[in-house]
């Protein structure tokens, strides 16, 4: 009679690590398999956004009223397409740069408005409207800081060129409050190759770095920060500074512009703090959405599934 062979300790502790790792082996895998807990990225990284917001947007500044606040989410399936918008004509003049300065919440580019020199009509508008300066927004990180979104998407950061409407008011700030007295051109920034002509200005961030400070400039084409797609969505809003001023026709870029990560970086290099105060890093600076309420936003162009995939 052959007898069963004895197991030994020696074989019992193997085969009990051995169970024991694919005890462990099938929890883990299952925890890889496992479908991750259901977060839409949209809603996440929108809550993300708010709760980085600027100072200024959690007190009473932040709710004026109004029937047509800015910033917006764009939605390419409600856009209208209008065959009656034409493209915007765009007449900028390098030499009407004057400087650049930190304002204590952004750093802004100003023109000479005093003559017809630099501006934009055409597209939407029905006058012509002259370039006063323009100015970006954009985030701590690459995942917030342009104003306005597209489809829930947001863009690292967002350029505004500010023009206001010069055959119906005399000055700027008479514009600033009248009707259609002001029309700002915003196009959105994304992560990607170093965008050549915005490094003339990264250049001398570095001198505007405390709040105050300005530096000279120009001349400064600012048609080279403009994608080269002239397609555009278009809206009546308000400025998204205060004063918040129900004033503005949009004019959004359908197409953004490139730029490197180290010139992202140059922006947040940037302080809201003058010198000898604590240092508080520039980041952040847009507004919350606003809601479309009854507005209707229009587009220079047809849409496709292809085109919402910016």
């Amino acid at each position: 009679m052959v007898r069963p062979p004895v197991l030994g300790w020696s074989h019992l502790k193997s085969s009990s690590l051995s169970l024991l790792a694919k005890q462990i082996w099938g929890t883990l895998r299952s925890h890889l398999l496992r479908p991750a807990r259901c977060c839409s990225q949209v809603p996440c990284a929108r809550r993300r956004r708010n709760d980085a917001l600027h100072p200024v947007w959690k007190g009473p500044v932040s709710m004026p009223g109004g029937t047509r606040q800015s910033p917006i989410n764009i939605r390419w399936r409600d856009s209208v397409y209008d065959p009656q918008l034409k493209p915007l004509g765009v007449f900028y003049k390098a030499e009407a740069c004057l400087y650049v300065w930190n304002t204590g919440y952004l750093f802004q580019v100003e023109f000479d408005d005093s003559t017809e020199g630099s501006g934009i009509s055409g597209g939407p508008l029905e006058n012509h409207y002259r370039l006063k300066q323009f100015h970006f927004h954009w985030g701590a990180v690459n995942e917030w800081g342009s104003e306005h979104t597209v489809d829930d998407h947001v863009y690292p950061a967002e350029l505004h060129l500010v023009h206001w409407n010069a055959v119906k008011y005399q000055n700027y700030t008479d514009a600033v409050t009248g009707a259609d007295g002001l029309a700002v051109v915003g196009v959105f920034l994304k992560l990607g190759a170093r965008h050549k002509e915005l490094q003339e200005l990264v250049t001398v961030l570095p001198d505007i770095k405390h709040k105050d400070a300005r530096a000279a400039l120009g001349p400064f084409q600012p048609s080279c920060l403009l994608p080269a797609c002239r397609d555009y969505w278009t809206y009546p809003g308000s400025l998204t500074t205060p004063p918040l001023s129900e004033s503005v026709t949009w004019i959004i870029h359908k197409k953004p512009i490139e730029v490197a990560q180290d010139q992202l970086a140059a922006f947040r290099s940037l302080l809201f703090s003058v010198p000898g105060e604590e240092e508080k890093a520039m980041v952040n600076n847009y507004r919350p959405l606003q809601p479309l309420m009854n507005r209707k936003v229009r587009s220079s162009f047809q849409a496709t599934h292809e085109g919402a995939r910016l």
